[in-house]
């Protein structure tokens, strides 16, 4: 576990910062994160100060332009990217349909993702197909969680159609976390280097969650959130495209965000902000802001990411321990999210309702059918036994 000596603060009291934790248990980080107070206050703050200076006026749009860049400038060194590469969106769902909406494609093109994708992503997905009669195949990554090899899974489905990968660096269902690296890699060389199969990349199980250097892993599309593991509020997400892919997508949605205005000529912006419409939910974006200070003033991002893998491996552990238990990895996960089966006269709905009622908080999955309890670096090994124990008098 993190050395937590030399801090000025406990876990406890790193913990007090979360008002969501009071009154529960709560493993449901992959679905929303409980909001800091800091959060809530800056949130607050920033309305008032918008009344009080504006709501509209000179001083407040230089304001929001500041605290705009602030945000970006802060997820960009969280992701280690340069900030121009980011595309502040409301959500995961935002950051994908510019990707997918906004690429040129051809009659007949190949889309290739994977079976263990999120229903709303595949909606998008299957949308985009039919408008341009597009070819989806499912490249049968559930089989890989304890054998077989997601790389090769993926080398195998690539046609030379394909034009996009879509994928989750950690998978929503199963917490798999795929070799993006590796797959990035191999889809970038499968063609010619002037058409390189692109990777769109569903991160909203793994911002917040596992060390990142989007720079060094080369996906094309990184579509997140703020709402789930980095604690934020929710309606406030974002997308990096890599340099090389800017050159390749066209925005569907535009507005003033979006352009440059000069001398009565329109022009669009060269960064990210290009792919920003209008006028956003800017006090939510001073929330996020206060979420990532109380993430950053525990640990760094490696740190944290060791301090939860940690506990997961202990969740992991001690519910397989118990004999009506059956979780889907049968090694320690790499990533926040445990899910298991329960033997029990109980389904699987009517045990998380039992479990609410005792304040502890996770959720059922429909495919694979299972529960799905998140751990967070600032979960404590005792509510972990409590959670095991519970399940175990629930049965």
């Amino acid at each position: 576990m993190l050395d937590t000596e030399d801090r000025n603060f406990t876990l406890e009291e790193h913990r007090q910062a979360f008002p969501g934790l009071h009154n529960k248990v709560y493993f449901n980080f992959g679905g929303q994160g409980t909001l800091p107070q800091a959060s809530l206050e800056a949130i607050i703050d920033a309305h008032n100060y918008l009344q009080l200076k504006g709501p509209f006026s000179l001083k407040i749009n230089a304001w929001l332009q500041k605290r705009i860049a602030l945000l970006r400038n802060d997820l960009a060194q969280e992701l280690q990217v340069p900030a121009e590469t980011l595309t502040l969106t409301e959500n995961v769902t935002g950051g994908c349909n510019i990707a997918l909406w906004g690429t040129s494609w051809q009659a007949g093109d190949h889309i290739l993702v994977t079976d263990c994708e999120h229903p709303g992503l595949i909606a998008i997905i299957q949308e985009v197909a039919h408008r341009f009669n597009l070819v989806i195949d499912y490249a049968n990554i559930k089989e890989t969680l304890n054998q077989g090899d997601p790389l090769e899974t993926i080398a195998q489905s690539l046609t030379p159609k394909t034009r996009l990968v879509v994928l989750s660096h950690v998978l929503w269902n199963t917490g798999q976390v795929l070799p993006l690296k590796e797959i990035v890699a191999l889809c970038h060389s499968y063609q010619a280097a002037e058409n390189p199969v692109r990777v769109l990349v569903d991160a909203a199980q793994s911002v917040g969650v596992l060390d990142l250097n989007l720079t060094e892993l080369k996906a094309d599309f990184y579509a997140f959130t703020g709402h789930k593991w980095l604690c934020g509020p929710a309606g406030v997400g974002g997308l990096y495209i890599s340099p090389e892919a800017f050159k390749t997508i066209r925005p569907t949605f535009l507005g003033w965000r979006s352009i440059y205005e000069h001398e009565g000529k329109i022009s669009l912006r060269e960064d990210g902000q290009r792919f920003e419409m209008s006028t956003s939910a800017y006090p939510q974006y001073e929330g996020l802001r206060a979420a990532l200070v109380i993430h950053q003033e525990w640990a760094t991002t490696a740190d944290r990411y060791e301090q939860l893998a940690q506990l997961s491996g202990h969740l992991w552990q001690s519910l397989s321990d118990v004999p009506e238990i059956e979780c889907l990895k049968t090694s320690p996960p790499e990533a926040g999210l445990v899910s298991f089966r329960v033997e029990s006269r109980l389904s699987h709905i009517e045990i998380v309702q039992a479990l609410e009622q005792k304040g502890f908080f996770l959720r059922t999955l429909p495919d694979p059918n299972c529960l799905r309890a998140c751990v967070h670096y600032f979960t404590i090994a005792t509510e972990i036994e409590r959670l095991v124990e519970c399940i175990k008098g629930v049965i």
